[in-house]
């Protein structure tokens, strides 16, 4: 009896692992960053690099910047403030922020400076190094340099859906704002327009 329980019981545990190995086979295939892999449809890695590139380009050809620099003989000091996601997807603002970031500072046109989250990470940093740091090491506080103008914005969308057929309407709003009197000296807007179709298949 016991006998026959235990071929039951290997045999049950056969057929699971014969089952495990049935069903559906996943396949990887690495490509280049750069390359549009627009499966979903939704914001991705090439729209928030786009959008990003695009528009920093086009903020610092505008006159507030010549404006400054005449004005103060020094390049202006930027930090990238919210950028609010009002649209109906999950998107990674923190990604976009990035990308805004990476254009300011590579662009060489401006000073850009730590944004609030890291400015904390830094401060805290320079309190420790103030308690177990040798004294000839330490950074002291009170050196920051502080902006002059802070980019924010928002991303937002318009959804139309109707039969298999989807049109999604991205809007990015940016501004740059003088942080001396909350001038705006910069408003820049990007859209971007994508048709999703759904074909069904008839087997």
């Amino acid at each position: 009896m016991i006998r026959k329980h235990r071929s039951s019981l290997v045999a049950m545990v056969s057929v699971a692992f014969a089952l495990s190995g049935c069903g559906h086979e996943t396949k990887v295939t690495r490509v280049d960053t750069g390359v549009v892999t627009d499966l979903s449809g939704r914001w991705n890695d090439t729209d928030s690099r786009m959008v990003a590139e695009a528009m920093i380009k086009e903020a610092l050809q505008y006159p507030w910047l010549g404006n400054f620099e005449k004005a103060n003989q020094r390049q202006p000091v930027v930090v990238v403030g919210t950028v609010l996601n009002s649209s109906h997807e999950h998107i990674s603002v923190q990604t976009f922020i990035t990308d805004l970031e990476r254009e300011l500072t590579n662009s060489q046109k401006v000073t850009f400076v730590a944004g609030k989250g890291e400015r904390d990470e830094v401060r805290s940093e320079r309190k420790e190094q103030a308690i177990y740091a040798r004294e000839d090491t330490q950074n002291a506080p009170g050196r920051e340099i502080g902006a002059d103008f802070m980019m924010k914005g928002t991303i937002s969308t318009i959804l139309d859906e109707a039969e298999g057929t989807k049109a999604v309407f991205y809007q990015v709003d940016l501004q740059m704002i003088d942080l001396e009197n909350n001038a705006k000296v910069w408003y820049g807007q990007k859209k971007i327009k994508k048709v999703v179709e759904r074909k069904r298949t008839i087997f």
